[in-house]
């Protein structure tokens, strides 16, 4: 067995445990009817989950809703490589619900983007555009108001203490017409009041900006454990040295091209005006 394969495996062993927060292993395994020793043997990853296995976990403790985060990360233990055919079976929420975990578990993260406001930065609105859009493009289930929901939560992170939230975008990202005027120019305006926030540093590099790497795909980077990179077909989920140590290098080189404070604020004013009168 892979050391890879084997850290996914008690990564979703811990997934497990957190479920079972309220009720103890030895509660669990009577709801199951299963010995203890599986609860134990899951939970520690020294065992791999079936499908069924999961699915009843799920259900035993009272989260039915995670059962296809759980799905995901079962089949995504052989490979970094997770496609969003097999993400998106169960719609949009369980992945965001996936993503939070990671972010509860980082302390500091870094993000780059080049085609649309990142994430943890969108407004509802915004947000729904690009399930929207996504949706489309997958043929996945339309839970929109649940995915939404799902990724609105998450920004409660930035508003506590602890975290630290470096994000660099591409001026393109504040252009890019994902969404009808009226909701672009609310999100150009929700980025303007994420400047003022301790726990956010808000890069932009501008058009015709020296850069030593192309503005690539975009990705995250939970504190130095984890890189998660978009693209059409997957993301890829990184966390071996060499990987985690080429992106750095990019987000690095991106960020030295970025303005902030003021500079960044004038960009995000000057896009923005492009969509009035909204």
């Amino acid at each position: 067995m892979s050391t890879d394969h084997q850290q996914a495996r008690v990564s979703l062993g811990a997934r497990l445990r957190e479920l079972r927060a309220e009720v103890t292993g030895r509660e669990l395994a009577a709801r199951l009817g299963w010995p203890q020793s599986k609860v134990s043997k899951l939970e520690t990853g020294r065992q791999t989950a079936t499908p069924s296995d999961l699915a009843q976990w799920a259900e035993a403790t009272g989260h039915p809703g995670v059962a296809g985060e759980l799905q995901a990360r079962l089949e995504g233990l052989e490979s970094h490589t997770r496609s969003w055919r097999r993400q998106l079976r169960a719609g949009h929420k369980p992945v965001q619900d996936a993503l939070l975990v990671e972010y509860e578990r980082s302390t500091e993260l870094r993000a780059w983007q080049s085609s649309m406001v990142v994430g943890l930065l969108q407004t509802p609105d915004y947000a729904r555009s690009v399930f929207s859009g996504f949706a489309t493009l997958h043929r996945s289930p339309r839970d929109l108001e649940e995915a939404v929901r799902a990724r609105i939560r998450r920004q409660d992170l930035l508003y506590q203490s602890g975290r630290t939230f470096h994000i660099v975008m591409w001026e393109a990202a504040l252009h890019a017409g994902v969404c009808p005027p009226a909701v672009l120019a609310a999100q150009l305006d929700r980025l303007v009041g994420v400047i003022g926030l301790d726990t956010v540093r808000l890069g932009i590099v501008p058009f015709g900006a020296q850069v030593s790497v192309p503005p690539g795909p975009g990705f995250w980077i939970y504190d130095d454990r984890l890189a998660i990179v978009e693209d059409w077909h997957a993301e890829l989920w990184l966390d071996d040295e060499p990987s985690l140590t080429v992106y750095q290098r990019v987000w690095d080189a991106l960020r030295e091209s970025a303005v902030y404070g003021s500079t960044a604020h004038r960009l995000i004013s000057r896009a923005r005006a492009q969509v009035a009168p909204f």
